[in-house]
């Protein structure tokens, strides 16, 4: 799922710029995927999601904010959220773009899609931008799935390397969605620890497993197959809807972790099982973080890879140095402590 507009949300000096989705569209075509993959344009299924699909999520004094900052030629949010004049269309777009794999998936066009839109979402809250992100793409979808396509039950997988706050602001209450992350912590933006369970009627619903910086390929599978596997076959969700941010690979710049292309590759095969076991195969990935353009790319595609089914390619390998991973024992203990009597 691709629109070229997505690449005029401009920013400027910024990790988060038009030439990550340059370099994408590059490895893609590389790969060669032809008609084992439809390549369908976002803007011909949802040109510009719905307000009323937005309103779901934020408030409408959010979503005139951006208006009126684009509006008025952009300007910064925060200190690392950049608006330009086109970036209120620009994210109504990618909100659209996350919408339309959902209506894809859900409408049986295709049985997994990859959204691969920005401005990313998941760091922004039903009230504020922020940490590069402007609108809630995929919580904007999974609303829109529960709405209109009354799925009951959706599961959303975060590993970006910066914990997804904005969508656990969004689900934290809500027991009809599963949010579980994996991020590297202490990193922006500071919250997701293991305690962080969610509140009222969606406790337990949350699931923050905060890795050590230097976790890698062994380390993320493991939390995979002990954390998030028994959680999803636990709720058992209709919908699998994934923050896929690859700002874990050991080349990103902006965080300290030691995951691979492949190592990312694997963690969407897993994905792609349980969603075929409890999900009818319905499986939304949305394009999150990663900031160097090689390992973005790279992890792009071998995931697409591992989502037909094929052995995926890793053109960068794994991270120069030491091979030696921080135990997870801990951490691993202490979310499954808290999450021990969690009722599905």
């Amino acid at each position: 799922m691709r629109h070229p507009d997505y690449r005029r949300h401009l920013t400027g000096e910024h990790p988060e710029r038009p030439a990550r989705l340059a370099a994408i569209d590059a490895a893609l075509e590389r790969a060669q995927f032809d008609e084992r993959v439809a390549d369908l344009d976002a803007a011909a299924l949802v040109p510009a999601t719905a307000v009323e699909d937005i309103l779901r999520v934020h408030s409408r004094s959010h979503l005139n904010r951006i208006e009126r900052m684009a509006a008025r030629g952009g300007g910064f949010l925060d200190s690392d959220t950049v608006v330009s004049p086109e970036s209120y269309r620009v994210a109504l777009l990618a909100a659209g773009g996350a919408c339309a794999a959902v209506d894809a998936v859900i409408g049986g066009h295709a049985r997994t899609a990859f959204a691969l839109v920005r401005p990313p979402g998941h760091h922004a809250t039903p009230d504020r931008a922020m940490g590069f992100c402007l609108l809630n793409n995929l919580a904007i979808a999974v609303r829109r799935a529960q709405a209109v396509h009354r799925q009951h039950r959706v599961a959303i997988v975060d590993f970006d390397v910066h914990h997804g706050n904005g969508t656990q602001a969004v689900f934290e209450e809500d027991p009809s969605v599963l949010f579980v992350s994996l991020h590297q912590h202490p990193l922006y933006p500071g919250s997701g620890l293991a305690h962080e369970i969610g509140r009222g009627p969606g406790t337990g619903r949350t699931i923050n497993v905060p890795l050590s910086a230097g976790t890698g390929d062994r380390g993320y599978a493991l939390a995979f197959d002990e954390i998030v596997g028994p959680a999803l076959t636990a709720f058992a969700p209709e919908l699998i809807g994934v923050s896929a941010g690859f700002d874990a690979h050991w080349a990103d710049p902006l965080a300290f972790m030691n995951v691979t292309c492949a190592g990312f590759a694997g963690l969407v095969a897993r994905l792609r099982r349980w969603a075929a076991t409890l999900a009818g195969g319905r499986l939304v990935l949305v394009l999150e973080g990663g900031y160097n353009l090689d390992a973005l790319a790279g992890s792009v595609v071998a995931c697409v890879q591992a989502l037909i089914g094929e052995q995926p390619v890793d053109p960068l390998g794994r991270p120069p140095g030491t091979d030696t991973e921080p135990s997870l024992d801990a951490t691993l203990a202490e979310v499954r402590r808290r999450h021990t009597s969690a009722e599905y």
